[in-house]
């Protein structure tokens, strides 16, 4: 392995429940008529597409497409800020990593304007050798595009790539991509953990044994 590559949300901030009340809050306040089973269906989707998706079955007025998904964005930015959601451990890790040699990329389908706030909020922007987000891709996860370019960005082939991530459709999109993957679990259940080559649950010193293994070519279990 010569590179890692980090998921953001659920990886670097623990930000799904950020989401899910910014959300619920910009779109509610348009009429929109909002129940758990249809929030579970947009969990991984990019912003735009959780716009188009709540547009498309509770039409709003009043307000272009453009400027609701920017009250989301903006909205979420306010919570990451204010909120105590940095995963615990992840700069020191980073850090760590780093000391290795390994390449180090971020690749997310939220929009690159809360990669700031997030790197800021972890205090991880000096850290990373390349960021990349699927609001520039014609797909998001669980298509291979993200992963795809972010190892393009590194100057790795994806094969020498290892992906930590949190969820089914960001593992898929890696493996897709002919990656390695890491679950990341944050000591919770996750039931797609099967699908991933590794897994680990907090970011510990303990963990940094597993990239110390798939650097030097030996597996681990």
């Amino acid at each position: 392995m010569k590179a890692v590559i980090f998921d953001m949300d659920g990886v670097l901030i623990d930000s799904e429940y950020l989401w899910k009340k910014a959300e619920e809050e910009i779109f509610s306040s348009l009429g929109v008529v909002m129940n758990s089973e249809l929030c579970g269906l947009t969990k991984t989707m990019t912003t735009d597409e959780v716009t188009k998706f709540w547009y498309n079955r509770n039409p709003w007025q009043g307000k272009t497409f453009k400027e609701v998904e920017q009250m989301v964005i903006s909205r979420v930015i306010d919570l990451i800020a204010s909120e105590d959601c940095e995963i615990r451990g992840i700069k020191t890790f980073i850090e760590k990593l780093k000391t290795t040699g390994l390449k180090v990329g971020l690749a997310t389908n939220s929009p690159y304007q809360i990669i700031d706030t997030v790197l800021m909020k972890t205090q991880t922007a000096t850290l990373f050798d390349s960021v990349s987000s699927a609001e520039m891709e014609e797909r998001g996860k669980p298509a291979p595009d993200i992963y795809l370019t972010a190892s393009k960005k590194l100057g790795v082939e994806p094969c020498s790539c290892v992906v930590i991530e949190d969820s089914y459709s960001g593992m898929t999109a890696a493996k897709r991509a002919g990656m390695k993957v890491i679950v990341f679990t944050n000591n919770n259940k996750n039931e797609f953990v099967h699908i991933a080559d590794h897994r680990i649950d907090s970011f510990d010193h303990e963990n940094l044994m597993v990239f110390e293994s798939l650097v030097s070519g030996n597996e681990v279990s």
